[in-house]
């Protein structure tokens, strides 16, 4: 009888690489090879991408993760990783598929650091992105830091609608994108509430409260335009976003333009954008007074997710990683604000809407 030849040597699969401080942490499952697994060399790439026939470290037999520190940040490495024969240690598999990872110096996060919100708060600031959910890294490791409502949902479609009822507590009667001349508000907005004490920064809106589109500006992105009632004040406090962002206000409405919103470009171009903008808002003297919290949400989703969008909290009392299930919507964010800001009457459908607070700790 001829003897079965010995199942091949297989390689590990499920290698993935993640980032962090000078350092990558590499994780992959076992082989699963038929045969015994004497353990696993972990090889890195060489500078000019060739790899090296020396392995960067060799793991026992039951280690599936090696951290590689050290490293310089800001700098991609890639590694691979083969199964050792336990019979024959000379012996290891082909290389698995390639994980690479790019160090990072940890920024210090915005939340968690204080465990008693204040009863009210000087400044609350929204940021409104577009029609995605936050698969980007920077957008998921804020979320990580802070707080995340997993199950927050838009009220309708398209965009202008959303942005109404998530400032005034209801559409209106809007169902279009159309520019404020079709749509004139003469309805209270939590912009009217804070009687002047609001701005609304709009990225690259030529001049200030304009009322049509230019460019990469779309005004269905800008509510403020449409109320009626403050089109005075508009003409002042609704500018376009510098440099450094006047967070000075008790109620900040931050709109990128339909590049940075992710609108127009990619998710990642978003991402990008607001791990630019956001660390501004961080460093700022009034998030640092820590009385200031931040909601960065989106208008609607891609109609594929039951209008369900994402929504990341942030505030110095906002526990790291708290992901409620509570279900939530854009008239929740605005109670809460409206709460956190000593505002009254609650708008619309804020009024019964299930506030935020209680559940992010503000």
């Amino acid at each position: 009888m001829t003897a079965s030849a010995a199942p091949p040597l297989r390689p590990p699969t499920n290698i993935t690489a993640k980032s962090g401080d000078r350092q990558v942490t590499l994780t992959w499952s076992a082989a699963g090879s038929g045969r015994k697994v004497g353990g696993y060399r972990v090889y890195r790439a060489n500078a000019d991408g060739s790899w090296p026939a020396t392995p960067l470290a060799t793991t026992a037999r039951t280690t599936t993760t090696y951290v590689d520190s050290g490293l310089t940040n800001g700098t991609s490495y890639s590694y691979r990783v083969t199964t050792l024969d336990n019979s024959t240690p000379s012996n290891e598999s082909a290389p698995s598929t390639t994980a690479s990872a790019t160090p990072q110096a940890t920024a210090a996060s915005p939340c968690g650091t204080t465990s008693t919100p204040p009863s009210t708060y000087d400044h609350v600031v929204w940021v409104v992105m577009e029609n995605h959910s936050y698969s980007a890294p920077y957008e998921s490791q804020l979320a990580g830091q802070c707080g995340s409502a997993s199950r927050m949902f838009a009220e309708t479609h398209p965009s202008l609608p959303n942005y109404i009822a998530m400032t005034s507590g209801s559409p209106q009667g809007i169902t279009d994108d159309n520019a404020p001349a079709s749509h004139p508000l003469n309805v209270p907005s939590i912009f009217s509430l804070t009687s002047g004490g609001w701005r609304s920064l709009e990225e690259s809106m030529p001049s200030n409260c304009l009322l049509t589109n230019s460019g990469q500006y779309a005004v269905r992105h800008n509510p403020a335009a449409y109320y009626t009632n403050i089109r005075t004040e508009c003409g002042s406090l609704d500018i376009p976003l510098g440099t450094t962002p006047d967070l000075s206000a008790r109620f900040t409405f931050v709109t990128p333009n339909l590049c940075n919103d992710t609108h127009d470009c990619s998710v990642q171009t978003g991402d990008t954008w607001l791990k630019g903008f956001l660390p501004k808002v961080f460093s700022s003297a009034q998030y640092h007074g820590g009385r200031t919290a931040v909601f960065l949400t989106w208008d609607e989703d891609d109609s594929s997710m039951s209008n369900q969008i994402p929504a990341i909290v942030v505030a110095p009392s906002v526990p790291a990683g708290v992901a409620p299930t509570t279900a939530f919507n854009h008239y929740s964010m605005l109670r809460s604000t409206e709460e956190m800001l000593g505002l009254s009457p609650l708008l619309g459908a804020a009024a019964t809407a299930t506030s935020m607070r209680s559940a992010f700790n503000l």
